[in-house]
């Protein structure tokens, strides 16, 4: 319980001593928006690896090698945890906003931070907003932005399963041009979901595979793309498990 005190303590704690660096990045935005990209990733990146201490967990990255330096990507990997995000955001080397749901723009001072990251906000309820986030995702990888989406579209609570990955999630890849990169998380639950309200010490593994490039893969398993990354991720989530006794 002390672990999920000092979390909480320190989330709040960094809102609200983060109201008067909120405002000088906005001026920073108005003059120099790439130096206030960088500037929110590096804040943000720290808050989480402040976070990552307090709850004791050890992160383990594998792959990070196949992420491309020469342009943006899109991250498509398994949710099971709120910690998702906190676990894998200090890893990306560029910009990278995520696909959240649209309710978390009702959190007052955490969606600030969250559109400085370049974050979108998806409504699952409405297929013609869904659209429009779809398309602004496509205008920030064309602008070297890479974005991290989870196509399962919610988080999974069974453990070692994975729920079907909806294609849609695929269409910023595709129409921005950009490789899909399949992202593996392991025991992520493990820190929290597993024994709620607890924190508890965990390893979590995030393991980055190979680039697919939309334009070279076979008619068929483009058709069915959700399919085949979910295999990726899901061949990579047991082998790791085992690895490392998880």
């Amino acid at each position: 319980m002390i672990r999920f005190i000092l979390t909480v303590i320190f989330l709040l704690t960094f809102l609200i001593l983060g109201i008067p660096v909120l405002f000088v990045q906005w001026l920073i935005g108005k003059y120099n928006p790439g130096l206030k990209d960088r500037s929110s990733k590096a804040i943000v990146s720290w808050g989480f690896r402040c976070i990552i201490f307090l709850t004791g967990t050890k992160v383990i990255v594998k792959g990070k090698e196949n992420i491309p330096t020469d342009s943006a990507a899109l991250f498509v990997g398994n949710h099971r945890s709120y910690f998702d995000i906190v676990l894998t955001c200090p890893v990306f080397p560029q910009i990278t906003g995520y696909v959240a749901k649209a309710e978390m723009k009702k959190w007052p001072l955490l969606n600030t931070w969250m559109r400085n990251i370049h974050c979108l906000f998806l409504d699952r309820e409405n297929i013609k907003e869904g659209l429009k986030t779809i398309l602004k995702g496509v205008e920030e990888v064309k602008n070297g932005v890479s974005i991290c989406i989870f196509p399962e579209g919610t988080r999974n609570k069974v453990k070692d399963t994975f729920l079907p990955f909806h294609e849609g999630s695929f269409k910023i890849a595709e129409k921005g041009g950009v490789p899909v990169i399949p992202m593996t998380i392991v025991n992520s639950a493990e820190v929290f979901e597993d024994h709620l309200p607890l924190i508890k010490k965990a390893t979590v593994i995030i393991h980055f595979d190979k680039p697919i490039y939309l334009k070279e893969l076979d008619k068929n398993i483009k058709k069915n793309l959700g399919t085949h990354v979910s295999g990726i991720i899901s061949d990579n989530y047991f082998k790791l498990k085992k690895e490392y006794n998880l």
